[in-house]
Protein backbone atom coordinates (compact mmCIF):
# COMPACT_ATOMS: atom_id res chain seq x y z
CA UNK A 1 0.00 0.00 0.00
CA UNK A 2 1.49 3.53 -1.38
CA UNK A 3 2.31 5.73 1.96
CA UNK A 4 0.22 8.93 2.21
CA UNK A 5 2.51 12.23 2.70
CA UNK A 6 2.70 14.37 6.20
CA UNK A 7 0.54 17.27 5.59
CA UNK A 8 1.78 20.67 7.48
CA UNK A 9 0.24 23.84 7.77
CA UNK A 10 2.73 26.55 7.30
CA UNK A 11 1.56 29.79 8.56
CA UNK A 12 3.08 33.14 7.14
CA UNK A 13 3.03 36.42 5.81
CA UNK A 14 2.35 36.67 2.20
CA UNK A 15 5.23 39.25 2.12
CA UNK A 16 7.71 36.78 3.63
CA UNK A 17 10.80 36.01 2.54
CA UNK A 18 11.39 32.24 4.09
CA UNK A 19 8.17 31.25 2.27
CA UNK A 20 9.96 29.71 -1.21
CA UNK A 21 12.53 28.28 1.44
CA UNK A 22 10.08 25.83 3.10
CA UNK A 23 8.48 25.23 0.16
CA UNK A 24 11.75 24.30 -1.05
CA UNK A 25 12.04 22.32 1.67
CA UNK A 26 8.93 20.55 2.18
CA UNK A 27 9.55 19.41 -1.63
CA UNK A 28 12.99 17.55 -0.64
CA UNK A 29 11.41 15.87 2.42
CA UNK A 30 8.15 15.01 0.70
CA UNK A 31 5.56 16.69 2.52
CA UNK A 32 2.57 17.90 1.40
CA UNK A 33 2.40 21.93 2.96
CA UNK A 34 -0.45 23.84 2.80
CA UNK A 35 0.70 27.82 3.09
CA UNK A 36 -1.86 29.35 5.29
CA UNK A 37 -1.61 33.08 4.74
CA UNK A 38 -2.76 36.72 4.28
CA UNK A 39 -2.89 37.11 0.87
CA UNK A 40 -5.77 35.80 -1.50
CA UNK A 41 -5.08 37.05 -4.95
CA UNK A 42 -3.13 34.13 -7.00
CA UNK A 43 -1.58 32.90 -3.83
CA UNK A 44 -1.77 29.25 -5.11
CA UNK A 45 -0.41 30.27 -8.04
CA UNK A 46 2.95 31.70 -6.72
CA UNK A 47 3.01 29.35 -4.43
CA UNK A 48 2.13 26.64 -5.99
CA UNK A 49 0.66 24.31 -3.40
CA UNK A 50 -2.21 24.91 -1.48
CA UNK A 51 -3.29 28.17 0.33
CA UNK A 52 -5.57 29.11 2.90
CA UNK A 53 -6.57 33.06 2.74
CA UNK A 54 -6.98 34.35 6.16
CA UNK A 55 -6.45 37.29 8.65
CA UNK A 56 -4.39 37.01 11.21
CA UNK A 57 -6.14 39.30 13.14
CA UNK A 58 -9.50 37.28 13.27
CA UNK A 59 -8.10 34.44 14.83
CA UNK A 60 -11.12 32.57 15.66
CA UNK A 61 -12.33 33.19 12.07
CA UNK A 62 -9.37 31.65 10.84
CA UNK A 63 -9.45 28.62 13.25
CA UNK A 64 -13.01 27.70 12.26
CA UNK A 65 -12.04 27.88 8.64
CA UNK A 66 -8.62 25.19 9.31
CA UNK A 67 -11.38 23.38 11.46
CA UNK A 68 -13.61 22.88 8.52
CA UNK A 69 -10.69 21.98 6.37
CA UNK A 70 -10.34 18.86 8.32
CA UNK A 71 -13.81 17.89 8.94
CA UNK A 72 -14.18 18.13 4.79
CA UNK A 73 -11.49 15.37 4.98
CA UNK A 74 -8.03 17.02 4.60
CA UNK A 75 -5.99 15.82 7.02
CA UNK A 76 -2.74 17.54 9.44
CA UNK A 77 -0.18 16.24 10.64
CA UNK A 78 1.85 19.62 12.30
CA UNK A 79 2.12 23.18 12.34
CA UNK A 80 4.97 25.40 11.46
CA UNK A 81 4.92 29.16 11.58
CA UNK A 82 7.45 31.99 10.43
CA UNK A 83 7.12 35.40 11.68
CA UNK A 84 5.37 36.81 14.86
CA UNK A 85 1.79 37.11 14.09
CA UNK A 86 1.58 33.83 12.19
CA UNK A 87 2.91 31.84 15.11
CA UNK A 88 0.28 33.22 17.47
CA UNK A 89 -2.75 31.86 15.05
CA UNK A 90 -0.09 28.86 14.87
CA UNK A 91 -0.50 27.88 18.29
CA UNK A 92 -4.63 28.58 18.53
CA UNK A 93 -5.16 26.67 15.76
CA UNK A 94 -2.83 23.75 17.04
CA UNK A 95 -4.93 23.63 20.19
CA UNK A 96 -7.87 23.53 18.43
CA UNK A 97 -6.93 20.85 16.49
CA UNK A 98 -4.53 18.97 19.06
CA UNK A 99 -1.58 19.63 16.88
CA UNK A 100 2.35 19.78 18.49
CA UNK A 101 3.49 23.39 18.75
CA UNK A 102 3.49 26.43 20.99
CA UNK A 103 1.01 27.07 23.55
CA UNK A 104 -1.25 29.58 22.51
CA UNK A 105 -0.59 32.13 25.78
CA UNK A 106 3.17 31.20 25.48
CA UNK A 107 2.81 32.70 21.46
CA UNK A 108 1.14 35.45 22.91
CA UNK A 109 3.88 36.29 25.44
CA UNK A 110 6.43 36.37 22.86
CA UNK A 111 4.17 39.14 20.74
CA UNK A 112 4.19 41.34 23.70
CA UNK A 113 7.31 42.53 25.25
CA UNK A 114 5.49 43.74 28.23
CA UNK A 115 3.78 40.73 29.42
CA UNK A 116 6.91 39.12 28.58
CA UNK A 117 8.89 41.15 30.44
CA UNK A 118 6.44 40.40 33.25
CA UNK A 119 6.56 36.35 32.83
CA UNK A 120 10.84 36.85 33.05
CA UNK A 121 10.55 38.96 36.09
CA UNK A 122 8.61 36.37 37.80
CA UNK A 123 11.06 33.72 36.74
CA UNK A 124 13.67 35.82 38.61
CA UNK A 125 15.40 36.60 34.83
CA UNK A 126 17.96 39.87 35.22
CA UNK A 127 16.38 43.01 33.56
CA UNK A 128 16.25 46.29 33.43
CA UNK A 129 13.39 48.67 34.75
CA UNK A 130 10.24 48.75 32.22
CA UNK A 131 6.89 50.02 32.02
CA UNK A 132 4.29 50.35 29.60
CA UNK A 133 2.51 53.21 27.74
CA UNK A 134 -0.15 54.18 25.88
CA UNK A 135 0.49 56.12 22.53
CA UNK A 136 -2.27 58.85 23.07
CA UNK A 137 -0.66 59.87 26.46
CA UNK A 138 1.33 62.53 26.93
CA UNK A 139 4.62 62.01 26.32
CA UNK A 140 6.13 64.86 28.82
CA UNK A 141 4.35 63.14 31.59
CA UNK A 142 6.10 59.50 30.66
CA UNK A 143 9.29 61.40 29.79
CA UNK A 144 9.17 61.95 33.67
CA UNK A 145 9.06 58.25 34.52
CA UNK A 146 11.65 57.32 32.43
CA UNK A 147 15.39 56.09 33.62
CA UNK A 148 18.14 57.51 31.61
CA UNK A 149 19.36 56.61 29.10
CA UNK A 150 16.36 54.02 27.75
CA UNK A 151 15.02 52.52 25.01
CA UNK A 152 11.00 52.87 23.36
CA UNK A 153 9.55 50.10 22.00
CA UNK A 154 6.34 48.93 20.37
CA UNK A 155 5.17 46.22 21.85
CA UNK A 156 4.26 44.12 19.17
CA UNK A 157 6.85 44.90 16.44
CA UNK A 158 10.14 43.03 15.97
CA UNK A 159 13.34 43.10 13.53
CA UNK A 160 14.22 46.52 15.58
CA UNK A 161 11.05 48.12 13.67
CA UNK A 162 10.48 51.43 16.01
CA UNK A 163 13.13 50.78 18.66
CA UNK A 164 14.59 54.28 19.68
CA UNK A 165 17.13 55.13 22.72
CA UNK A 166 16.53 58.16 24.45
CA UNK A 167 19.67 60.09 26.58
CA UNK A 168 17.01 62.66 27.81
CA UNK A 169 13.04 63.71 28.35
CA UNK A 170 13.40 65.82 24.70
CA UNK A 171 15.14 63.08 23.50
CA UNK A 172 12.18 60.50 24.84
CA UNK A 173 9.29 62.92 23.45
CA UNK A 174 10.87 63.11 20.09
CA UNK A 175 11.10 59.18 20.03
CA UNK A 176 7.16 58.87 21.79
CA UNK A 177 6.19 60.77 18.41
CA UNK A 178 8.18 59.13 15.86
CA UNK A 179 6.48 55.44 16.88
CA UNK A 180 3.44 57.11 17.92
CA UNK A 181 3.00 58.03 13.67
CA UNK A 182 4.05 54.45 12.97
CA UNK A 183 0.37 53.49 13.99
CA UNK A 184 1.49 51.32 17.12
CA UNK A 185 -1.42 51.35 20.55
CA UNK A 186 1.23 50.93 22.98
CA UNK A 187 5.23 51.07 23.67
CA UNK A 188 7.56 49.73 26.31
CA UNK A 189 9.93 51.66 28.24
CA UNK A 190 13.06 50.06 29.64
CA UNK A 191 16.36 51.41 30.90
CA UNK A 192 19.32 50.76 28.20
CA UNK A 193 21.36 47.49 28.62
CA UNK A 194 24.75 48.21 27.66
CA UNK A 195 26.86 45.59 26.63
CA UNK A 196 27.54 43.16 23.21
CA UNK A 197 24.23 41.43 22.16
CA UNK A 198 24.13 37.82 20.80
CA UNK A 199 21.29 35.88 18.83
CA UNK A 200 20.35 32.24 19.84
CA UNK A 201 18.46 30.01 17.60
CA UNK A 202 17.09 26.78 18.48
CA UNK A 203 14.37 24.14 19.13
CA UNK A 204 12.13 23.07 22.03
CA UNK A 205 10.47 20.14 22.41
CA UNK A 206 8.08 18.66 25.20
CA UNK A 207 9.39 22.26 27.34
CA UNK A 208 13.49 21.32 26.90
CA UNK A 209 15.15 23.82 24.70
CA UNK A 210 18.10 22.81 22.47
CA UNK A 211 20.22 24.93 21.19
CA UNK A 212 21.14 25.36 17.40
CA UNK A 213 23.42 28.09 17.24
CA UNK A 214 24.64 31.06 19.04
CA UNK A 215 25.43 33.99 16.90
CA UNK A 216 27.94 37.29 17.84
CA UNK A 217 26.69 40.05 16.53
CA UNK A 218 29.91 42.03 15.84
CA UNK A 219 28.72 45.62 15.17
CA UNK A 220 28.01 48.10 18.25
CA UNK A 221 24.21 48.41 18.68
CA UNK A 222 24.23 51.57 20.48
CA UNK A 223 21.49 53.70 19.07
CA UNK A 224 19.86 55.74 18.73
CA UNK A 225 18.48 53.54 16.40
CA UNK A 226 19.04 49.67 16.19
CA UNK A 227 19.76 48.17 12.93
CA UNK A 228 20.97 44.71 12.52
CA UNK A 229 23.44 43.67 10.06
CA UNK A 230 26.46 40.90 11.09
CA UNK A 231 25.35 37.32 12.50
CA UNK A 232 28.61 34.99 12.51
CA UNK A 233 28.70 31.93 14.30
CA UNK A 234 30.24 30.17 16.17
CA UNK A 235 30.70 32.60 19.23
CA UNK A 236 34.22 34.11 20.13
CA UNK A 237 33.09 34.48 23.40
CA UNK A 238 34.74 32.72 26.53
CA UNK A 239 32.78 29.39 27.60
CA UNK A 240 31.46 31.19 30.53
CA UNK A 241 29.84 33.59 28.30
CA UNK A 242 28.27 31.22 26.01
CA UNK A 243 26.92 28.98 28.28
CA UNK A 244 25.90 31.89 30.59
CA UNK A 245 23.61 33.16 27.10
CA UNK A 246 22.44 29.20 26.42
CA UNK A 247 21.15 28.68 29.98
CA UNK A 248 19.31 32.44 30.13
CA UNK A 249 17.50 31.37 26.38
CA UNK A 250 16.64 28.12 27.95
CA UNK A 251 15.32 30.08 31.19
CA UNK A 252 13.30 32.27 28.98
CA UNK A 253 12.02 29.18 27.27
CA UNK A 254 10.39 27.88 30.50
CA UNK A 255 9.29 31.11 31.48
CA UNK A 256 7.29 32.03 28.68
CA UNK A 257 5.49 28.31 28.43
CA UNK A 258 7.03 27.46 25.35
CA UNK A 259 6.57 23.62 24.72
CA UNK A 260 7.32 22.66 20.47
CA UNK A 261 8.65 24.21 17.77
CA UNK A 262 11.69 26.77 16.85
CA UNK A 263 12.64 29.87 19.07
CA UNK A 264 14.85 32.91 18.00
CA UNK A 265 16.10 35.06 20.83
CA UNK A 266 18.18 37.93 20.95
CA UNK A 267 20.06 39.08 24.37
CA UNK A 268 22.75 41.16 25.64
CA UNK A 269 25.97 40.26 27.65
CA UNK A 270 28.00 42.78 30.25
CA UNK A 271 29.56 42.57 33.61
CA UNK A 272 26.46 41.91 35.74
CA UNK A 273 25.50 38.73 32.94
CA UNK A 274 23.49 37.92 30.37
CA UNK A 275 20.15 39.75 30.17
CA UNK A 276 16.92 38.53 27.47
CA UNK A 277 15.93 40.93 25.50
CA UNK A 278 13.23 39.22 22.99
CA UNK A 279 12.39 35.19 22.29
CA UNK A 280 10.46 34.73 19.20
CA UNK A 281 8.13 31.58 18.64
CA UNK A 282 9.83 31.23 15.41
CA UNK A 283 12.88 30.73 13.85
CA UNK A 284 15.32 33.65 12.18
CA UNK A 285 13.82 35.90 9.66
CA UNK A 286 14.65 36.84 6.08
CA UNK A 287 16.96 34.67 4.65
CA UNK A 288 19.23 34.15 7.37
CA UNK A 289 18.59 30.56 7.85
CA UNK A 290 21.10 30.66 4.38
CA UNK A 291 23.69 30.84 6.96
CA UNK A 292 23.11 27.44 8.76
CA UNK A 293 23.65 24.16 8.07
CA UNK A 294 23.46 20.40 9.84
CA UNK A 295 24.98 18.21 7.69
CA UNK A 296 22.71 18.17 4.79
CA UNK A 297 20.01 19.44 6.29
CA UNK A 298 18.80 23.44 6.47
CA UNK A 299 17.20 24.94 9.08
CA UNK A 300 13.80 25.23 7.57
CA UNK A 301 13.68 20.69 6.86
CA UNK A 302 15.08 20.66 11.08
CA UNK A 303 11.84 22.29 12.26
CA UNK A 304 9.61 20.40 9.74
CA UNK A 305 10.95 17.06 10.79
CA UNK A 306 10.21 18.66 13.99
CA UNK A 307 6.94 19.91 13.47
CA UNK A 308 5.70 16.19 11.99
CA UNK A 309 7.21 14.10 15.03
CA UNK A 310 10.49 13.18 14.14
CA UNK A 311 13.48 13.31 16.96
CA UNK A 312 16.28 15.83 15.72
CA UNK A 313 17.81 16.23 18.64
CA UNK A 314 21.12 14.89 17.15
CA UNK A 315 21.33 18.06 14.84
CA UNK A 316 24.99 19.71 14.88
CA UNK A 317 25.89 22.97 12.88
CA UNK A 318 28.28 22.44 10.14
CA UNK A 319 31.86 24.43 10.81
CA UNK A 320 34.08 25.68 11.14
CA UNK A 321 32.75 29.09 10.85
CA UNK A 322 29.63 30.95 8.89
CA UNK A 323 27.61 34.52 8.89
CA UNK A 324 25.04 36.71 7.16
CA UNK A 325 24.82 40.01 6.51
CA UNK A 326 21.44 42.11 6.42
CA UNK A 327 22.41 44.47 3.56
CA UNK A 328 21.34 47.97 5.44
CA UNK A 329 19.79 50.80 4.04
CA UNK A 330 22.11 53.83 2.99
CA UNK A 331 19.02 56.01 2.32
CA UNK A 332 15.43 56.42 2.00
CA UNK A 333 14.05 56.06 -1.22
CA UNK A 334 13.35 53.92 -4.58
CA UNK A 335 15.43 51.15 -5.52
CA UNK A 336 16.99 51.49 -8.80
CA UNK A 337 19.94 49.19 -9.33
CA UNK A 338 23.10 47.92 -7.86
CA UNK A 339 26.75 48.12 -8.71
CA UNK A 340 29.44 45.62 -7.56
CA UNK A 341 27.31 42.15 -6.84
CA UNK A 342 29.75 39.93 -9.24
CA UNK A 343 32.69 42.20 -7.39
CA UNK A 344 30.82 41.04 -4.06
CA UNK A 345 30.43 37.97 -4.63
CA UNK A 346 33.92 37.12 -5.57
CA UNK A 347 35.05 38.13 -2.11
CA UNK A 348 37.26 35.18 -0.90
CA UNK A 349 34.81 33.36 1.43
CA UNK A 350 31.55 34.98 0.02
CA UNK A 351 28.85 31.72 -0.26
CA UNK A 352 26.10 34.07 -1.94
CA UNK A 353 25.12 37.72 -2.27
CA UNK A 354 21.03 38.09 -2.82
CA UNK A 355 20.06 40.93 -3.27
CA UNK A 356 16.31 40.93 -2.54
CA UNK A 357 14.98 44.27 -3.37
CA UNK A 358 13.02 44.60 -6.73
CA UNK A 359 13.21 47.56 -9.13
CA UNK A 360 10.76 50.28 -7.62
CA UNK A 361 10.37 48.82 -4.17
CA UNK A 362 10.23 51.66 -2.02
CA UNK A 363 12.42 51.04 1.26
CA UNK A 364 12.41 53.39 4.53
CA UNK A 365 14.85 53.05 6.99
CA UNK A 366 15.14 52.46 10.79
CA UNK A 367 13.07 52.96 13.11
CA UNK A 368 10.16 53.36 10.68
CA UNK A 369 11.09 50.47 8.09
CA UNK A 370 12.10 46.92 8.10
CA UNK A 371 13.17 45.82 5.25
CA UNK A 372 16.28 44.76 3.74
CA UNK A 373 18.14 45.21 0.40
CA UNK A 374 19.27 41.73 0.58
CA UNK A 375 21.72 39.28 2.53
CA UNK A 376 25.54 38.61 1.93
CA UNK A 377 26.30 34.85 3.66
CA UNK A 378 30.01 33.79 3.99
CA UNK A 379 31.73 30.45 5.16
CA UNK A 380 35.58 30.07 6.45
CA UNK A 381 37.98 28.84 8.70
CA UNK A 382 37.25 30.87 11.85
CA UNK A 383 34.69 33.49 12.86
CA UNK A 384 37.06 36.63 12.02
CA UNK A 385 37.34 35.33 8.31
CA UNK A 386 33.78 34.95 8.25
CA UNK A 387 33.65 38.91 9.30
CA UNK A 388 36.14 40.57 7.42
CA UNK A 389 34.78 38.67 3.89
CA UNK A 390 30.84 40.08 4.84
CA UNK A 391 32.92 43.59 5.51
CA UNK A 392 34.34 43.48 2.16
CA UNK A 393 31.31 41.87 0.25
CA UNK A 394 29.59 44.79 1.17
CA UNK A 395 32.12 47.08 0.73
CA UNK A 396 31.94 46.27 -3.57
CA UNK A 397 28.22 47.73 -3.54
CA UNK A 398 26.70 50.66 -4.44
CA UNK A 399 22.79 51.06 -4.49
CA UNK A 400 21.10 53.36 -6.17
CA UNK A 401 18.01 54.71 -5.00
CA UNK A 402 16.03 57.46 -6.15
CA UNK A 403 14.36 59.82 -3.96
CA UNK A 404 10.53 59.04 -2.76
CA UNK A 405 7.78 61.99 -3.22
CA UNK A 406 5.92 62.04 -0.06
CA UNK A 407 2.41 60.88 -0.54
CA UNK A 408 0.01 63.32 -0.82
CA UNK A 409 -2.23 64.15 2.03
CA UNK A 410 -5.24 66.57 1.72
CA UNK A 411 -5.71 68.91 5.22
CA UNK A 412 -9.06 68.89 7.19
Amino acid sequence: MESVPKHLLLFAAATGYQIRVFAEAAERLGVDVTLVSDHCDRMEELWGHRAVAVRFDRIPEAVETLRGMRADGLHFDGVAAVGDLPAVLAAETAEALALPFHPAAAARACHDKYLARQLYQAAGLLLPQFFRAALDEDPQAQAVRAPYPCVLKPLGLSASRGVIRADNPAGFAAAFERIRKIGEKYLQVESYIPGCEFAVEGLVTGGKFQVLALFDKPDPLEGPFFEETIYVTPSRQPAAVQRALIETTGQAVRALGLWHGPVHAELRYNEQGAWILEVHARPIGGLCSRALSFGARTLEELILRHALGEDVSEARLDGPASGVMMIPIPKGGIYQSVDGAQRAAAVPGIADVAITAKVGQRFIPLPEGSSYLGFIFARGSSPEMVEAALRQSHAELRFHMATALETFRPST
